[in-house]
């Protein structure tokens, strides 16, 4: 009877002792863990740009008169005189593919029929007979005729060569042959090329307490890449490098500064290398940010080839971007945690360079934009 007693005695500490512990707020899940900081230091948050600027790399599919009138006004607050929609072909969802030459021609039209000059559009690339007799040549009259309706440049997404296949199955790399004349042509239409090549390295790296983007990946686990889904990410990359190699009569713009942003000396040496290549800060400015003297001096070196990128649209999250090219701010948030648990600091960029950044670098790059929206 006394043993029983004691086993139950032990058996009642046990459970009290498990309960406290579920209930010890001191253990967390990372990503619960937000603490508020106690650092007091000067806040000049941004919630409108300093210089009307061109945001090159937006997505926005469904282009109606209410959706044009609403971008407009936001656009106005955020001071963003130019949106380039890249998805001016949008996506047909029963055939799989990009939309029409008439889904872009009619957006085209409502634009300038509602917001002329403020949004501007890309046209994009079929892939889907690829392989067939002839679908070169059709992909460029494709983009001529796109062109002639309106289109300013041509973007390319992520699935060229992360998930296209040609008609018989196989992958098709981004430096594939039989996209050669499409990138020529773009040079003699004198229109850019933005085109995303991969995701951040750290997909591809191992899943572990080592990888900076754990979280990101754990919340969203089909991000995960493997050398072999669909390929290694420096073959990826080099697919795209010799793209540029191969046409330097054509601009390029990389998307998202080519997933070098946190290696600026590695994208220095890539811009030395092609003369013909730009960057775009699409989603990259938390890498900016936790490096505000490194990226200042790029900043500065490159002037003349960086472009404002945002990528999602999200009014608020311009925001942090105004602050961290604009102010000399200290260690605030970014709006993702998933993206960066890190702190941002401001690169307090001189006016030339923001104009530059914002603007003038966009102006000169992408054709027939209303340079009045700007200051000289």
């Amino acid at each position: 009877m006394q043993k029983l007693t004691y086993t139950l005695l032990l058996s009642l500490v046990i459970f009290q002792l498990k309960a406290q512990d579920d209930a010890d707020t001191t253990k967390m899940d990372f990503e619960e863990y937000d603490p508020i900081s106690t650092l007091v230091v000067p806040e000049n948050p941004v919630k409108k740009a300093r210089f009307p600027f061109i945001d090159v790399h937006s997505h926005q599919w469904n282009m109606t008169v209410d959706k044009v009138n609403q971008l407009e006004a936001e656009m106005d607050e955020l001071n963003m005189a130019i949106m380039v929609n890249l998805s001016g072909r949008g996506f047909d969802r029963a055939a799989g593919d990009i939309g029409s030459q008439e889904y872009l021609a009619s957006m085209v039209r409502r634009i300038e029929g509602e917001a002329p000059g403020r949004i501007v559009v890309f046209t994009n690339v079929s892939f889907k007979e690829m392989g067939n007799d002839g679908w070169s040549d059709e992909a460029v009259r494709q983009l001529e005729e796109d062109v002639a309706n309106g289109a300013k440049g041509l973007k390319i997404y992520k699935s060229l060569g992360m998930g296209i296949n040609d008609v018989d199955g196989n992958r098709v790399p981004i430096n594939d042959k039989r996209l050669d004349p499409v990138w020529a042509k773009c040079g003699e239409l004198g229109i850019p090329v933005l085109i995303h090549a991969a995701d951040p390295k750290s997909f591809w790296d191992p899943h572990d307490e080592k990888n900076e983007r754990w979280l990101e990946l754990k919340l969203r686990p089909r991000r995960k890449r493997t050398a072999e889904d669909p390929a290694p990410w420096e073959q990826i990359i080099a697919e795209q490098h010799d793209v540029f190699r191969k046409h330097p009569k054509t601009t390029f713009v990389n998307a998202h500064m080519g997933w070098m942003a946190n290696d600026l000396g590695a994208l220095s040496e890539h811009l030395d290398t092609y003369p013909n290549v730009n960057v775009g800060i699409g989603a990259v400015i938390a890498e900016l940010g936790r490096q505000p003297r490194f990226a200042k001096a790029f900043f500065e070196k490159y002037q003349d080839r960086i472009l404002f990128a945002k990528d999602a649209y999200n009014p608020e999250e311009f925001y942090t971007y105004f602050r961290v090219l604009e102010t000399a701010d200290e260690y605030f948030p970014y709006y993702k945690k998933y993206h960066a648990f890190w702190r941002m600091y401001g690169l307090d960029l001189p006016d030339e360079i923001l104009k530059k950044v914002y603007y003038k670098n966009a102006l000169r790059i992408i054709p027939g934009l209303d340079s009045r929206l700007f200051p000289e």
